[in-house]
């Protein structure tokens, strides 16, 4: 991103984790400790490593691969069992491993999936080169409603600190949860609404320090019953100061800053508590939960965000609740949400809202003629804006109402051959929105009907070994903001445009997988090609205006339009893993590249780096051990208004674990350096 110092740097970490093992005490805890020796990189802290999240599914040092389960998918099977989206779950010691200080740090790394960086409170995934309003982000399988689709500077309203799983779904995904998951989808699970009875209360704990920003971080999690009753607890804390670097923040300008990265700064608070009553039925249950945020953005401009966001969750499922259906589910989530940017002394510019109603409704049926599928309803109702701090300037998004209704169905069935099995999946989404300004805006209201559809097969040509290609049709309808925007964004320094005339955009992708999903050697790769029509990107033309839009030689915001126009991406992503199921060495590599292009006009706007990886990870009784090396090449394909060309580079983490048993304990001490190389 132009003008943003990322420069990478080192660091080092000590810790321990101490995991209770057997529940006859109240809470298994896990405590980790560490101590930066160095620095990271310029975007968040490095976090702790330790045990399993739960007392439930400790992982002990001689772990064996285990089948891990994509809730967000239609028939919630394992992740190399899916056809209409290739998926990847991080879970347990994995997801502790990656953690970092956003969502999009901790998932940097995974195949297919970058990310975007504002410093260390704000990163968003970015899937095959997809990003903002094309990839949804869910907790629980509902939308976080936040509005970190605007703008990278926004932070995406959902902790990982207290995820059990994270889910990530590449390619289309729009059938299941709508046009906002063009690009993929990720998916935070927390199990704040239980769906099972822990025979003993179980929970973790973590305490974390870091010496490049003096980061504090705690974080815990619970779970515990009463009779047929559910309870769950978490929370997270973590306040970080400015981070050091080495050198200038920019490194052309011997002028800016040198030694710490000024408006870096970190600090949030999350909490969430959940019940539910569970029976051989099924389940009904509720959680609450609340965000409380405050970051820096490390432009210029030096403005910060304050964030607040209130959340309400209804879950309930029913097993064989008809004749011939097997499951019956219905979700509520209600989102209130508010963040603020400030400018440099304190001074409120602009205070984004957004507060959304959404419901869905899955009802899951038995095997029909052979086919095994969901149907479904979900709606939306959203109320978003970003005014002017002060009542007095200009409002960067007019007070907006949104509905949104859909339908789908996605089913599936597997054809017997000569070789191997088919199965085949395919589904249809309906979808209508409508957007209503508020009338004092002048501005008018839109409605979009849209129509996704999704074909798809995987082909055990051999056991172990599958053939699969999909092809799919998936619509979008321009966002509030790409249609209404007419103001100063403080923390991005542009004045955002936006066209009340423009067109929904199609999207049409065809992916082709090859995979080998048994034994102790695994590997997949995937090509895919998506086409789109009336692509919706952000094109800044450089002028210079003032506040109000006026153009100024002077003025602190640059002018950004949101135009419409085709776009072809392709990419490739290549995987392969040697794991064995007893001790011994474990080894990945893989590779992924993207590149988009506007049709007669350049690349796209902001497209990752193809990279290469290695991890090689060593198991031997109670030790344990790993080297991770990523290289990324030289980006340098940029789009028409873009100047700045990302430089390679290679970045080396290390890391060293033992566990010991201690009594009813398992204690584990780890130490690591990520980016060894600066």
């Amino acid at each position: 991103m132009p003008g943003l110092p990322l420069a990478p740097l080192r660091s080092a970490l000590l810790c321990f984790a101490l995991l209770k093992r057997d529940l006859s005490i109240p809470y298994s805890y896990r405590i980790s400790v560490m101590k930066f020796e160095y620095s990271l990189t310029a975007r968040a802290v490095f976090a702790a490593l330790s045990a399993a999240s739960f007392a439930a599914h400790a992982h002990s040092p001689n772990d064996t691969m285990q089948e891990v389960v994509v809730t967000a998918t239609p028939f919630q099977a394992a992740e190399e069992s899916q056809i209409l989206a290739p998926a990847k779950v991080v879970s347990g010691a994995e997801l502790r491993d990656k953690l970092g200080g956003s969502l999009g740090d901790t998932l940097s790394n995974e195949l297919g999936v970058s990310a975007s960086a504002f410093g260390a409170g704000a990163s968003r995934p970015i899937i095959r080169g997809m990003e903002g309003p094309r990839v949804k982000i869910l907790e629980n399988g509902m939308s976080v409603s936040d509005v970190s689709t605007l703008s990278n500077d926004h932070e995406v309203a959902t902790d990982a600190a207290t995820a059990h799983q994270i889910e990530i779904l590449r390619g289309p995904a729009a059938l299941l949860y709508g046009s906002g998951a063009i690009g993929g989808l990720v998916n935070v699970v927390n199990h704040r609404i239980p769906t099972f009875l822990t025979p003993r209360p179980t929970g973790d704990a973590e305490i974390r320090y870091g010496s490049v920003d003096k980061g504090k971080h705690v974080s815990f999690s619970a779970d515990g019953a009463s009779g047929p009753i559910g309870l769950h607890a978490d929370g997270s804390y973590r306040d970080a100061d400015d981070y050091r670097i080495p050198g200038h923040a920019q490194a052309d300008d011997l002028f800016s800053p040198a030694g710490t990265l000024p408006s870096s700064f970190s600090r949030t608070r999350s909490a969430g508590l959940g019940a539910s009553y569970i029976e051989t039925w099924g389940h009904i249950g509720f959680s609450v939960s609340g965000k409380d945020d405050r970051y820096g953005i490390p432009t210029d401009e030096k403005a910060f965000i304050t964030l607040k966001q209130n959340r309400t969750d209804f879950s309930s499922l029913v097993k064989n609740p008809f004749a011939g259906f097997d499951t019956l589910k219905f979700k509520l989530a209600h989102t209130d949400y508010q963040h603020t940017e400030n400018e440099e002394d304190g001074t409120p510019a602009t205070d984004f809202k957004n507060r959304a109603t959404e419901t869905r409704v899955e009802l899951g049926h038995a095997p029909m003629a052979g086919w095994k599928g969901i149907v479904g309803l979900q709606t939306e109702r959203n109320r978003y804006s970003a005014l002017a701090a002060d009542g007095s300037g200009p409002e960067t998004v007019p007070v907006t109402r949104s509905t949104t209704a859909a339908a789908f169905i996605v089913e599936e069935r597997e054809f017997a051959t000569g070789t191997g099995p088919l199965r085949v999946s395919t589904g249809a989404r309906w979808e209508s929105v409508k957007r209503r300004p508020d009338a004092v805006s002048g501005l008018p209201g839109r409605d979009f009907t849209l129509g996704s559809y999704s074909l798809g097969g995987l082909w055990t040509f051999v056991p172990g070994y599958g053939l699969g290609l999909t092809g799919s049709v998936a619509q979008r309808a321009p966002a509030t903001e790409e249609l209404y925007s007419n103001g100063p964004h403080e923390s991005t320094a542009t004045f955002d445009i936006g066209d009340a005339a423009l067109r929904k955009e199609t999207s049409r992708n065809m992916e082709l997988s090859l995979q080998k999903t048994t034994g102790a050697v695994r590997w997949k790769a995937n090509l895919f090609e998506n086409r789109a029509k009336n692509f919706i990107y952000g094109l800044i033309d450089g002028t210079l205006v003032d506040d109000s839009g006026a153009e100024d030689p002077a003025g602190e915001f640059t002018r950004r339009f949101w135009s419409q126009g085709g776009a072809t991406i392709r990419g490739a992503e290549a995987e392969i893993t040697f794991r064995p199921e007893t001790e011994g060495p474990a080894i990945r590599l893989f590779a992924d590249t993207s590149r988009g292009k506007l049709t007669d006009a350049g690349s796209l706007p902001l497209q990752p780096a193809t990279r290469i990886g290695l991890d090689l990870n060593y198991r031997s009784e109670a030790w344990r051990s790993g080297l991770a090396v990523v290289h990324a090449l030289k980006q340098d394909r940029l789009a028409s208004f873009e100047s700045f060309v990302t430089p390679a580079y290679t970045r080396v983490d290390i890391n060293l674990a033992y566990t010991q048993r201690l009594g009813q304990y398992d204690l584990t001490w780890f130490g690591g350096v990520r980016n060894l190389l600066n």
